[in-house]
Order: structure tokens, then C-alpha cells, then sequence
């Protein structure tokens, strides 16, 4: 059809509608805009980074009108935030009762405890939220356990068997450990990177692999997965997994996802539980059905291998309180998801702080210990997420929040985090292989991802809590710290009497979040002493700190989303300020302002003030996308753009205008209102207000 052609066919579809589209031109031609090449280059030939219909990017009905109902009363937000944690509950019960899946469970369990007991390699492997769930794995659950052993009198009845058993889990992230700050570019996208970086770990056949993916889509762990499937080949025992939390009728759509969910080589662990509290954040109720998953088959495993060598009383003092069994592991996610529910009255406080703190242009100091890993995963994800900017490196000073622990230099800040040297990439051992990337995009992305990925990286971040990094952040009144303990922990201890004095000379507010397995009274009287909001949140039978992990996990999402949410960067449930980073971001990005524009379209109030209007074709919302993003780059302030919020207000705009609109005149129009308050009149006449 040529251009002459389309223009009357649309014109004649006008004409019966009664729709008004400034002279029967698509919103392209209203805007000036011509599709680039990028653009025209995403629509044809990525479809399979073009996820709207994946389960994990809907809306979630508990949670659709959030940015609306918290601005009004912070609580009620957080409870919505927090019921959508009972979904997972509702999974874990629907496998509980299920004996095949069940049995599965128990064979990923008995393949844990065969790699321990015939010292092989476990590897956990994700990218994103998935890959920080990884590192989590290996060390905030297994080496500090494994720390905990070597303390006690157990040690001696089972160092001979097992003398480096803390080196069994291997946790790993795409990109290595300097994607745990933010994730580097064209690496999540590319299927080669999943399989060189288990090579370069040392992954040998008959070694277990953990492959995770909240999509079950993301490129570099379906390459990983496949990597391990063909160096097992012909696999002999179900040593490959495969956990992922979409519906496989949706998945088998894209065709990587297919060739994993095909191969009878790996064992496939569905943990679908519906939409995510914001919609397409992953990072919350996946990755939390995935952490606790993995953690009780670690626990699972560890307790058959211990109860071999160990007695009841060497059980008990380790955590382990009597037998329990995957059935009783799985029932038990429903208390811990319960424990964070009831927090929400005791955090909205702190919810209700920390957004005045970035509101009035302050800033956050987080500082932790034990509970460095999870809180350090929870701020690093608020960046793409909400775009904020990342945290900050040596050099640079833009970010809204620090975090601190106990350390007196980055080397030995990074050791607490990790529990291990901090592991790069060497550029030698990749770049043969991506010079061979055919498709130009993911080989300039994974190129230039690679350059930011090597061992040196460890030392642009400093965590420590030194005179260099008090000196930097230069805390002051209208600040905040927050303080993050784990069971065991006390406010007198000496790792953070420097850091409440510091807080109490410069007269910031404080806030004491305590996840223990009881209540201290020295704590909460001490908290008292310093004018602090102190949250006490009990957790019990814990070999692992799982469920502290996960119950401090939960809150933090919560509040996080919270905090955003009360600085206009979520849109009922959607995240309008995600960062387009990558092809899986571009695709996001892209439905959000299709979506958004349509859902205004549509209202009565639109169409009786404005007329009606052909709804916006995903194309167009791609062009637009990938113009905003042009767009943004000439800004003083790129960091901080939304190229979703301003591409959906310049289209609505130059609709009600009939005139072009210009991105500088959008910008003009989300500096003095949030674009949640430009939507709310249509929001509120569709009664979600």
C-alpha cells in the first residue's frame, strides 16, 4: 500500500469512527517524527525482545492505582505492595500438595547433596535481579553458614570430609561482580556471554547448574543452560535447572526459550505467580519465590549431608531444629511472607522519611554488615528501575544514597559484601568471541559492556566507612541513616558506635531496621537514645538466614517502591521512569507509552473533550521511543529524563492541540506536574482514584 493509499484508507476509517486524527495523519506525521533506522530495526527484526504479553509485565490488580492510593495514605500503600507477596504463598502451597513437583524438588535436593558429598560444583547463574540472587546465594547464605561452622566445636567431626566446602557454590552474575552496581550494557541480551562465563568459571561435567530468569526469556542464562546441557550431553542425572516464572504456553513463543523448555536435558522448575507488584519489577515477587526456593534446597541438602556426620545437639546448635522436610519448608513461606506483611504500619514512617529526605534534595547513608548483600541488591535495583542515577564511584557524586559497612578500605568493604576477592572479567578471554557477534547493536553493546566489566572496576566503588567516604558524602541535617541489623547484631557493638556518633554529631535522622530472631532490649533502648525510629522484625528456625534474607528482602522492595511511588516515579502500577537500557528496557518502555496513551484514548472524558482517536500502534510508540532517547542525550540532566513519561505527554499533547508539540515544551509541562498528576483526571473518571 503506498503512502497516498494509506492516507485515504485512514481518512475513510476517520470518517465512519467520527475519530479526529489532525487531518487523518498517524501521530508520526502530527509529531514531525520519521522512524530511525534503530527503530525500524526493533520493530522488524527483535520481536523476541518484545515482551508486553509475558505474564510478569501485566498489572497487578492489588496494586493498579499504588502511586494514586499512597500519596494519600502511605500504609494502605505498603500493604498493597506487601499482599502481593501472598501469591507466592499461594504457589508454594499449590507445589506442597503436588507430588510430581514435589518430586522434582526433592531430585534438585538429592542432586545438591550428591555434588557435596562428591565434591562437585554447584553454580547458581542469573543476570539482573536474578544474577544478584545468584551472588546472594553463594555469599549471604552459603559462605557465611560455612563461617559459622568453622567457629563451632562441630568442625572438627567434618573438616577431614569436606576441607573447602565453602568453594562448592558458585554464585555468578552477569558481567561478573561489577554488574552488582548496575548492569552493563548488551551483556543481558546476548546468549554467548552465559556460556563463556560458566567456561571461565571452571565448569566441569557433572557439575549442577542453577539457571534463573524471572522472564524465563533472558538470553544469557538460556545460554548458559544450553552451554551445561551440551557439555553434559548425554546427560545422565538431573543435575540442570531451569527457574523461571512465566507460563510456558507464553514462553514457547520465543524460540531461546523454547529450546530450553524442549530439551529433556533440563529439569524445569515453573514459579509463576501472576503479575509483580510493579508491573515487569521482577526483582520483587520473582526473584523473592526464587531466592526462598533455592534456599530450601540448599537447606534440604545441607541437613541430609550434616545429620551424617553430626549429632542432633550439633544440628540444633547449627539451626537445624529437628527433621524437616521440603513439604514443611514450602507451608512455611506463608509465615515469612506474613512477617513482612505486618511490618507495613512499623516502616511506613520510614517510608514516609526517606522520601521527604530525597524530596528536600538530601541524601540517604545505608549502612550494614551482616545484612550488606541484600540491602547493597535493594539500592543498586532502584537505579534502572526508577532511573536514578547509580551509586557513586570514587570520582563522582550524584547519587541519592550511599552505602557504608564496617571496612577501612574498598578492597576490604567489597570482602564483607562478597565473602570472596571480587571476580572481573578478563577481557582477553571474551573479546575474540564478541568481535564475532554478528548483529552490529549486540556487538558494539557487549563490546563496550566489556570495558566496564574487568577486576580494576573493584576499585571505582568505595563502601568502606573511612574519612574519604565521610568526607564525601558530608552528612549534614536533613539527611538520613539508616541502619540495617541481623540477628546477633547490637547497636553497642564497636562496628557502629563510629557511625551512630557520626549521625548524632551531625544531628540526621536515623532509622534502625532490626530483622532478629528476638527481640533485644539493648537495642530498642538504645535506639531510643539516639531518636530513631526503631523496626524490630522477629524471624525464627533460620540454618541459613533465609528468612531473614528474605523477610529484609520483601521490606526493602516494598519500601523502595514505596519511596518512588511518593516521588511521582511510578504511575498507578508501571515504573514510567525505567532506564531503556537494553533490548528486553526498549520493549518495556515501548509498551508503556502505547499502553498509556490507549488507556487515556479511551476514556469519555478524553473523547468528549478532544475527540476520538485511533489508538497508538506499537510502532509508533517504538519511533517515539527511540527519538525520545536522542532527545534525552542532549539534555543537562540525561540521568534523570524519563523518556516514557515525556514521549507520552508530548503525544496527548499535540492530540489536544491538533499541532505539533515539541519535546522541549513536554519537558516544560513533567518539570511543574508529575505525569501521574497529569493523567489523574482520566484515572479518577475510571473510578481507580
Amino acid at each position: 500500500m503506498n503512502y497516498v493509499t494509506r492516507l485515504i484508507t485512514i481518512a475513510s476509517l476517520c470518517s465512519v469512527l467520527n475519530v479526529s486524527y489532525a487531518t487523518a495523519n498517524t501521530i508520526l506525521d502530527l509529531l514531525n517524527i520519521t522512524p530511525s533506522h534503530e527503530s525500524a530495526d526493533y520493530v522488524a527484526h527483535k520481536k523476541q525482545f518484545q515482551l508486553q504479553n509475558l505474564l510478569t509485565e501485566q498489572r497487578h490488580p492489588k496494586t493498579n492505582t499504588l502511586s494514586y492510593q499512597i500519596a494519600c495514605n502511605t500504609q494502605d500503600g505498603l500493604t498493597s505492595l506487601l499482599a502481593v507477596d501472598q501469591d507466592i504463598s499461594k504457589k508454594f502451597i499449590a507445589i506442597a500438595y503436588d507430588p510430581q513437583k514435589l518430586k522434582t524438588l526433592t531430585t534438585a535436593s538429592h542432586a545438591i547433596e550428591t555434588a557435596i558429598l562428591t565434591h562437585k560444583k554447584i553454580y547458581f547463574y542469573g543476570t539482573g535481579a536474578t544474577g544478584r540472587l545468584s551472588v546472594l546465594i553463594e555469599s549471604s547464605l552459603w559462605r557465611p553458614f560455612w563461617g559459622k561452622v568453622k567457629r563451632l566445636p562441630a568442625w572438627k567431626k567434618i573438616k577431614y570430609y569436606f576441607p573447602s566446602i565453602e568453594n562448592t557454590v558458585v554464585g555468578t552474575i552477569t558481567g561478573g561482580d561489577r554488574a552488582l552496581v548496575s548492569s552493563l550494557p548488551g551483556f543481558e541480551d546476548l546468549q554467548m556471554i552465559g556460556k563463556l562465563q560458566l567456561q571461565d568459571q571452571g565448569l566441569q561435567k557433572d557439575d549442577v547448574v542453577f539457571a534463573i530468569t524471572e522472564g524465563g526469556e533472558t538470553s544469557a542464562v538460556i545460554g548458559a543452560i544450553r552451554s551445561a546441557a551440551e557439555l553434559n550431553a548425554p546427560v545422565k542425572q538431573k543435575n540442570l535447572y531451569f527457574i523461571y516464572n512465566n507460563p510456558d504456553k507464553v514462553l514457547l513463543n520465543f524460540s531461546r526459550s523454547r529450546c530450553v523448555l524442549q530439551n529433556p536435558a533440563i529439569t524445569k522448575i515453573n514459579l509463576t505467580t501472576g503479575p509483580q507488584a510493579i508491573a515487569g519489577s521482577t526483582r520483587m515477587q520473582a526473584t523473592s519465590s526464587e531466592l526462598y526456593l533455592v534456599g530450601i534446597l540448599l537447606e534440604d541438602a545441607l541437613q541430609n549431608v550434616l545429620q551424617k556426620y553430626l549429632s542432633k545437639q550439633d544440628m540444633q546448635q547449627l539451626g537445624f531444629s529437628g527433621s524437616t522436610t521440603l513439604q514443611k519448608r514450602l507451608l512455611n513461606f506463608k509465615a515469612v511472607q506474613e512477617t513482612s506483611y505486618r511490618a507495613a504500619s512499623m516502616i511506613a514512617p520510614w517510608t514516609d522519611l526517606e522520601a521527604k529526605t530525597y524530596a528536600t534534595h538530601h541524601s540517604a547513608i545505608y549502612f550494614a554488615n551482616r545484612a550488606l548483600l541484600p540491602v547493597f541488591t535493594d539500592i543498586t535495583e532502584r537505579a534502572p528501575t526508577f532511573r536514578l542515577d547509580p551509586l557513586d564511584t570514587v570520582e563522582t557524586k550524584k547519587s541519592w544514597v550511599s552505602v557504608w559497612t564496617a571496612a577501612d578500605n574498598q578492597q576490604q568493604a567489597w570482602r564483607i559484601l562478597l565473602h570472596h576477592p571480587f571476580r572481573g572479567l578478563n577481557h582477553n578471554f571474551y573479546q575474540k568471541d564478541f568481535m564475532r557477534i554478528r548483529d552490529p547493536y549486540l556487538r558494539t553493546a557487549a563490546l563496550q559492556g566489556l570495558k566496564q566489566a574487568g577486576p580494576t572496576q573493584q576499585f571505582l566503588y568505595d563502601f568502606s566507612f573511612s574519612k574519604q567516604t565521610i568526607a564525601k558524602a558530608n552528612p549534614h541535617i536533613g539527611d538520613l541513616g539508616v541502619l540495617i541489623l541481623f540477628s546477633g547484631e547490637q547497636l553497642n557493638d564497636p562496628i557502629f558506635h563510629d557511625y551512630l556518633q557520626l549521625l548524632a554529631q551531625s544531628n540526621i535522622n536515623l532509622v534502625i531496621l532490626d530483622v532478629a530472631t528476638k527481640k533485644s532490649m539493648e537495642t530498642s533502648q538504645l535506639a531510643k537514645t539516639f531518636h530513631a525510629l526503631y523496626i524490630p522484625i522477629i524471624v525464627t528456625n533460620d540454618p541459613l538466614a533465609l528468612n531473614q534474607q528474605l523477610v529484609l528482602k520483601m521490606l526493602l522492595n516494598a519500601h523502595s517502591s514505596a519511596v518512588m511511588a511518593k516521588l511521582g516515579r511510578v504511575v498507578g502500577n508501571t515504573m514510567t521512569f525505567v532506564n531503556p537500557s537494553n533490548l528486553k528496557l526498549i520493549g518495556r518502555a515501548t509498551y508503556l507509552i502505547q499502553s498509556q496513551v490507549n488507556a487515556v484514548l479511551t476514556r469519555s472524558a478524553w473523547q468528549k473533550k478532544f475527540g476520538r482517536h485511533l489508538p497508538m500502534r506499537y510502532a509508533e510508540a517504538n519511533a517515539l521511543l527511540f527519538n525520545a532517547m536522542d532527545y534525552v542525550k542532549t539534555t543537562n540532566n540525561a540521568a534523570q529524563a524519563s523518556e516514557v513519561a515525556l514521549s507520552i505527554i508530548r503525544v496527548l499533547e499535540s492530540l489536544k492541540q491538533q499541532r505539533t508539540i515539541s519535546w522541549q515544551k513536554a519537558e516544560e509541562i513533567l518539570h511543574k506536574k508529575s505525569l501521574g498528576d497529569y493523567l489523574l483526571p482520566y484515572v479518577v473518571e475510571n473510578k481507580l482514584g
